[in-house]
């Protein structure tokens, strides 16, 4: 059931038609987070290789960054946009949780989202068949390092002050393992050895916005777990681009 949970809240696809997933789920999704990965990146990595067989890789990438927000409904975006907002236009840490619940987006949230798919438009210069290995790669590992912030900060704010009404909860040992090697197995399979570099620079935006967070508001939000996953998955996209250019 934590599973589907995972599933229904950081997708728009219709598995609440399966079953009744229980509220208490919810707050045990963590762990999963590298598996909705293997969907969201699978799909997108799946439009890619198909638009890419009719069209100009440019524009296939694009397809497919636009098949990934559909699929979230820009669930991670949203988080980014206030996060940037939050932390760019707040002078207290009231403020700034102020700031992120606000659903208007403001000037550091519109200019960051700009900067973030220029950057992520610049993988139109990778091979077909490497694009779409590094898009499921980015976006298990990402999730799966993303998903450690818990360990190290708590919930910025009251379970009912949150925009979901969820605090995660604890992780068990055996849902840790389970999160890394769903985070790996794709690393393993597909990410070409020469790319490896890339699984260890997300953690350095990792490190630096937990020590942020830590700083400025004392734990984590939601905003923060989705700016948090964008940007370190945006790192590795990065790392893979400078490898492919240097060599």
């Amino acid at each position: 059931m934590n599973l589907l949970a995972a599933f229904i809240f950081f997708t728009r696809l219709p598995f609440w038609r399966i079953s009744e997933v229980p509220a208490e789920c919810f707050k045990h999704v963590v762990p999963y987070w590298p598996l909705v990965g293997w969907l969201t990146g699978g799909i997108s990595a799946t439009v890619l290789w198909c638009c890419g067989q009719v069209m100009p890789l440019s524009t296939a990438w694009i397809i497919a960054l636009i098949s990934r927000l559909l699929v979230t409904g820009c669930l991670h975006e949203d988080g980014l946009a206030d996060f940037l907002d939050g932390f760019g236009g707040g002078t207290s840490r009231e403020r700034i949780l102020h700031i992120m619940k606000d659903s208007h987006i403001g000037t550091y949230g519109v200019i960051g989202l700009i900067i973030y798919f220029i950057l992520l438009y610049q993988l139109a210069s990778l091979p077909l068949s490497l694009l779409c290995a590094l898009t499921l790669c980015a976006d298990c590992w990402s999730k799966c390092v993303a998903s450690h912030l818990i360990h190290f900060l708590p919930y910025a704010r009251k379970e009912e002050e949150s925009k979901a009404h969820v605090v995660y909860g604890p992780v068990r040992f055996g849902e840790e393992l389970l999160a890394l090697l769903a985070g790996a197995l794709p690393l393993v399979a597909f990410l070409p050895a020469a790319y490896w570099p890339a699984v260890v620079t997300p953690w350095i935006p990792f490190g630096l916005l937990t020590l942020l967070m830590k700083r400025r508001i004392q734990g984590y939000t939601g905003d923060c777990c989705g700016a948090l996953f964008l940007l370190c998955e945006l790192t590795f996209f990065l790392t893979c681009l400078t490898r492919y250019t240097l060599s």
